[in-house]
This record gives structure tokens, sequence and C-alpha cells, in this order.
């Protein structure tokens, strides 16, 4: 039997064991630039361990779709990892918590327009996603000499879906 695992919207609350939301809403932090710009400030808990550095990339993602059946996660055990869409289009999160080395309690979310995220590091996720083209990312993760990815294939696939 295939277990299914429905797709949430994604909060910041909900979110929280397993990253943070990149998003305006609210009343902003600061008001800069000579009162024409809003300043939500440190919106992400970035980490790139001792030995490693910031590095900006931009990713390109095929759009998937629903139902996806998932089998296999990855976690980055020395940074986080942030994915600020280039699109106003929703993608699929996918997270996992930790237990003695392996993915459990699987939860997918769905973004709305506006909407980033940053995964903290060594958590489990499911890979990029988008729901719709043109599927385009700033990613902000670690740059670095030593090894940043640990991949997990689940002993039985999941569906994901709404």
């Amino acid at each position: 039997m295939i277990a299914h695992v429905r797709i949430e919207p994604l909060t910041v609350a909900a979110f929280a064991p397993y990253g943070d939301v990149l998003e305006a809403v609210g009343a902003p932090d600061r008001i800069i630039n000579e009162g024409s710009c809003e300043r939500f400030h440190d919106r992400a808990r970035l980490d790139f361990g001792p030995d490693g550095r910031a590095g900006l990339s931009v990713f390109h993602a095929m759009p998937r779709s629903l139902p996806l059946t998932l089998e296999l996660v990855e976690r980055h055990p020395e940074g986080s990892q942030a994915f600020v869409p280039m699109s106003a289009d929703p993608f699929l999160v996918i997270v996992a918590m930790d237990e003695k080395g392996r993915p459990v309690n699987v939860r997918a979310f769905r973004t709305a327009p506006g909407q980033g995220i940053n995964i903290l590091r060594n958590t489990w996720h499911g890979v990029l996603t988008p729901l719709a083209g043109p599927g385009r990312f700033t990613v902000i993760d670690r740059v670095g000499a030593t090894p940043n990815l640990e991949e997990y294939r689940l002993a039985a696939p999941l569906v994901i879906r709404d």
C-alpha cells in the first residue's frame, strides 16, 4: 500500500521546525531609502558552517505535476539552503524530521505568490519542485571544500497530493 501525504499551505508556524518562510508580510522592521522602501529584516537563519561561505546560484528546474511520487529526499549537513522564486508561481516544499539518520513524518507545503523558503542545515527535504514554469530560483547556500549532500531513498514511495 502506498502512503499519501496531503499538501498544506506554507505558514511561518507550520514550517518553523524545518526552516524559514521568506515573505514580506505584516509591518516592516524598518523604512529605508528616504521613506520609499520597507525592509523586512533578517528573515532567514542562514548557516554555512565553520568552513563554508554563502554562494548565490540560479536554478532552473522542470515543472512537476500532482500527484507526485516521492522516492528520494536529501539534506545538507554543512549548511542551510534558501530558495527565492524568480516568478510568482507556486512551488512544492517537501520536508521531514530526522530519526536516527532516517527521514520521518514527511510533510508537504505549497507556497503562495511572494513566498520563498530557507531550509535549515541537516533538514531532510525533497528536490526542487516547481508546479509551473519557468521554475527559476535564486538559491543561497553553502559553498565549501567539504561535501554537503546526503541522499536517502525511501523504502516505499509516498504520493504527494492535494
